[in-house]
């Protein structure tokens, strides 16, 4: 009876996370939308200890470059870990490709994640990037 019980209690456990509540979050952002709004917002709801990974429209050729490292409001919550430019797969001159961001959340809370698209010296951004994350069980 000890033993049902205790199982029973772990299947009530676990199933959350075996119905797919905290799989990893994947967002992409292309040019077209940056064109019809140069500050992009969302907001996503992620399991703490799981990935975020973002991916914003960029064209180096253009001496446009998203920002290296995130602004991040609390690292208690998020952390970035890795940040590259992937080419594009158009082999014509001028072809956008895109900046990839992976992040991973440390525990419970809301975090804001800020990427700014501008050229080197220029006061002011062409597009911004702000991901809320809200990091829960």
């Amino acid at each position: 009876m000890k033993r049902m019980l205790f199982l029973l209690c772990a299947i009530i456990f676990l199933l959350p996370f075996l119905s797919g509540c905290g799989k990893p979050a994947i967002l992409n952002i292309e040019c077209d939308e940056f064109m019809e709004q140069k500050n992009v917002s969302r907001q996503i709801e992620i399991w703490p200890a799981y990935a975020v990974t973002v991916y914003l429209c960029s064209n180096p050729s253009t001496g446009f470059s998203w920002s290296e490292s995130a602004v991040i409001s609390d690292q208690s919550v998020i952390q970035q870990k890795h940040h590259e430019f992937i080419a594009p797969e158009d082999p014509r001159p001028g072809a956008p490709g895109q900046e990839m961001w992976q992040f991973r959340t440390l525990e419970k809370g809301t975090s804001t994640i800020k990427m700014e698209y501008s050229r080197p010296g220029e006061d002011e951004p062409e597009w911004t990037f702000t991901l809320t994350v809200i990091a829960k069980y």
